[in-house]
């Protein structure tokens, strides 16, 4: 007969038993757990993009220091895009006596060709709105404060009376996630005729495109082959993630590492109701062949039933998958204003495929060893259960779990900090249950019927409760992992941006202006203010040799070295800094010192005891290196790559550069403290800080979809592991039935041994998630003082113990319900 058919048949047969039903589920979910995570990604990445285009107005642009050529604008619309022209600079706005430094958008009518323009009329009524008509102008409500005026009032800008007609509310700003200055809008004709873009002007001139993706595409090739004008570069969604990618790195690593463990934990499910399968169709086998079925034949059998079995549940997996991302997706895209993206289907078929990897690393192995069950196992059953001391067929699923951790994590170090934990937990678990049964022998005797019961059932099935333990100790801690380690460290994350960080910046402070600003930042309720001196000089020499003959091994390094340098000191080591190579300077060391950032040091391959050579001004500066810090770069605090002992540095020539909270609704306040301090530069980075949250939203959504795909992967690798020994208990109760044994005592016997189990497992596991939760919390996603919460740990524990010893007592009802001859005649 055709092998496909008969294994079609073999499987129609065979549909009923709980280890095939157990696979299909298993590869079920370890695609859709793949295949929702890989999928939203993808979606969420298209969507971050979209929402990236909006906020810079356009799919992409050019910027230029000098006017960009009429036939790269003709060429955009040729292509049938739509174009908009537009230049930004600095200029003052007056009104009577009062002025205000300005940050200029001047664009034509087109503006913006993505995201919303939001102004705010004289009548109070917010709408949307394109660039300005000649003579108009909107301006911010920090500069409208400064200048003292209203909507409907007039303005002067580069000589020219406009007239001020609404109030900016919201703009796409370029790619600027701050603003230095407060904001106006203007007509393009206007600033070119007010002379503000003439030769010698500091305007930096833009050209944004949008339309169709692909033509998009092309154009953008187009301006990439070809050179860009002087001074030009490229305006991409992709430079605005590039600006938070400590951001989207986290946010990968996250989705990633929910969609791994939830795998694995399919994966842990398919070994073990493979393997139950292969012994359940050992005494088939051994028949097969003793009517002369060749055994490359045999092989060729049971990996045809488990195609035919794999096939539809991967697509089965993939259309739940593409279904489920797609309701996800529905209220997921809100965080995006209804950007809308297509389904993408290349990460689905990608998880079915990887779901079929996985099912076969795990699950044929023992199929294809059954091939070489000899014939006379069918009178000998022991035949059946010959083992190998080494077989080298077993190292499939280990080679199959570190592939897949390789590919899902895309990072080593996050793939080596999984691959050790669960090694670890493997290995614990199994030493545990190993003195766990040699307890067993020693203490049975003695203890109370029941646990006696339990404890000579597990030493007598060593191999099995050795399996059974490991497995559970693996489910659980990716479970754990799952449920208590990363929402903990998505809540540190979200600690790290509690709601009264720095949104402000404040630049050019002078030693004078100190303490009537520190005053004013008071009196309007200001907090988190960290104010530090700031002094703008050059790298000249490491270690006495000068940088410019310096053999640096990369474009980068030059770069660095050439670079102006900010630099700092300070008497205290500054919030969000740790010393981690060295000991801090202090006040008034003997000798001049620095402390380095660790990409400093690295960039420069820098030690402890070098030095560097320093020009400020019209000074110079010789500092030895004394220690490294890491330095939090998230916490939107000052901070500096190096920093100088006060006692050498507080006579170098330096502003104060300072940053603060400052609860929104404050404008007209800091506006007038604007006015104060007319040197002043202040930074809003609230925008910044909005991105940043929502990103970490949509994730915590993210991995709260994936976490429910997990539970139920929990589930069927609980039930699993607990059904791998139902026919050795079903035999073993029948007898003891027999024997007078009653079913109380039976499942009492059963429930000691479960718990047993369980507490193993679920000891285990807590251990493991703890110290991974700290290593991942430190290494990968880098959340200063991460603890992972130890009491949801031990609770989370616990009650894994009892829901394993509740599903192994559910597993046992139809044994102690069913005659013990009927028992007897089924084994």
């Amino acid at each position: 007969m055709n092998v496909a058919r008969l294994a079609l048949r073999t499987l129609r047969r065979e549909w009923h038993l709980v280890e095939l039903r157990t696979l299909a589920a298993s590869l079920v979910l370890a695609v859709i757990a793949l295949g929702v995570v890989a999928t939203i990604s993808t979606r969420l990445e298209r969507g971050i993009l979209a929402s990236s285009a909006e906020l810079i107005g356009g799919d992409v642009g050019i910027s230029a220091p000098a006017p960009l050529p009429e036939p790269m604008l003709r060429a955009a619309q040729a292509d049938g895009l739509r174009a908009s022209r537009g230049a930004q600079f600095r200029s003052v706005a007056f009104v009577g006596e009062r002025s205000q430094l300005l940050d200029v958008l001047a664009s034509d009518g087109a503006y913006p060709l993505r995201g919303t323009l939001t102004v705010r009329d004289a009548t109070g009524r917010d709408r949307d709105a394109h660039g300005p008509a000649r003579g108009e102008v909107f301006l911010d409500h920090r500069a409208m404060v400064g200048l003292g005026i209203h909507a409907g009032q007039n303005v002067q800008i580069g000589g020219r009376d406009l007239r001020v007609s609404a109030e900016l509310v919201r703009q796409p700003d370029g790619g600027e996630l701050f603003a230095l200055a407060p904001r106006a809008l203007m007509n393009l004709d206007d600033a070119a005729d007010a002379g503000l873009l003439s030769v010698g002007s500091r305007a930096s001139h833009r050209l944004f495109v949008s339309g169709d993706p692909g033509d998009v595409a092309r154009w953008r090739a187009s301006v990439e082959s070809a050179p860009l004008p002087a001074g030009g570069e490229l305006i991409t969604p992709e430079k605005m993630q590039e600006r938070m990618r400590n951001a989207f790195d986290r946010a990968g690593a996250f989705l990633r590492l929910t969609a791994l463990l939830s795998a694995l934990l399919a994966g842990v499910a398919i070994a073990l109701a493979s393997a139950r399968y292969a012994r359940r169709k050992a005494s088939e086998v051994a028949l097969l062949r003793a009517l002369g079925t060749p055994r490359r034949r045999v092989a060729a059998l049971l990996v045809s039933t488990l195609a035919a079995l794999a096939i539809p549940a991967a697509a089965l997996g993939m259309a739940v998958a593409l279904g489920l991302a797609q309701g996800a997706w529905y209220f997921a895209r809100q965080l995006f204003d209804d950007v809308p993206t297509t389904l993408p289907l290349g990460p689905a078929f990608a998880a079915a495929a990887m779901g079929l990897a996985v099912l076969a690393g795990f699950a044929l192995p023992p199929l294809v060893r059954l091939a070489e069950v000899p014939p006379v196992a069918v009178f000998r059953e022991s035949m059946q259960r010959r083992v190998r001391r080494f077989d080298a067929l077993y190292l499939v699923p280990l080679a199959t779990a570190v592939v897949l951790i390789w590919l899902q994590s895309d990072s080593l170090r996050l793939a080596g900090i999984l691959a050790v934990s669960l090694a670890g937990v493997a290995l614990v678990a199994a030493l545990l249950a190993a003195l766990l049964l040699v307890i067993a022998r020693r203490v049975a005797p003695g203890a109370h019927p029941a646990l006696r019961l339990g404890l000579a059932a597990l030493a007598r099935r060593r191999g099995l409760s050795l399996v059974q333990a490991t497995a559970l100790s693996l489910g659980l801690c990716a479970l754990l992992l799952l449920a208590v380690i990363a929402p903990s460290l998505l809540d540190g994350w979200r600690r790290e941006l509690p709601s009264d960080t720095p949104n402000w910046f404040a630049l050019n402070l002078q030693d004078d202006q100190r303490e009537g600003f520190s005053n004013g930042l008071a009196r309007m309720g200001a907090t988190q203010v960290n104010m530090m001196p700031l002094a703008v000089g050059k790298l000249t020499t490491i270690n006495g040799q000068p940088v410019d003959k310096l053999p640096f091994l990369s474009d980068d390094e030059k770069e660095s070295a050439d670079r102006q340098l900010r630099l700092s000191w300070s008497a205290d080591l500054p919030p969000s800094n740790k010393v981690i190579e060295g000991a801090w300077a202090g006040a008034s060391p003997a000798q001049a010192e620095v402390s380095v950032d660790t990409s400093w040091r690295d960039r420069f391959h820098l030690k402890l005891g070098d030095t560097l050579g320093f020009e400020v001004g019209e000074g110079t500066l010789q500092a030895r290196v004394t220690s490294v810090r890491q330095v939090d770069w998230t916490s939107f605090r000052v901070n500096f790559f190096l920093l100088l002992d006060p006692a050498h540095a507080a006579e170098l020539p330096h502003t104060w550069l300072t940053s603060f909270y400052l609860p929104r609704g404050h404008g007209d306040a800091l506006s007038k403290v604007s006015r104060d301090y007319g040197n002043l530069s202040l930074i809003d980075v609230d925008a910044l800080l909005d991105r940043v949250r929502e990103i970490v939203d949509r994730v915590g959504t993210a991995v709260r979809w994936v976490l429910g795909f997990s539970l139920i992967a929990g589930a069927l690798v609980l039930a699993a592991a607990l059904a791998a020994s139902a026919q050795e208990r079903r035999k073993e109760a029948a007898l003891l039935r027999t024997l007078g044994a009653t079913r109380m005592q039976l499942r009492a016997a059963a429930a000691c041994e479960f718990a047993l189990l369980g507490g193993v497992a679920g000891l285990t596991a807590a251990l493991g998630a703890l110290g991974a939760g700290l290593w991942l919390g430190q290494a990968v996603f880098r959340i200063e003082h991460f603890v992972p919460p130890v009491w949801p740990l031990v609770g989370a524990a616990a009650l894994a113990a009892f829901v394993v010893m509740l599903i192994g007592l559910l597993g046992t009802r139809r044994v102690l319900r069913t005659s013990p001859m009927a028992l007897l005649r089924e084994g």
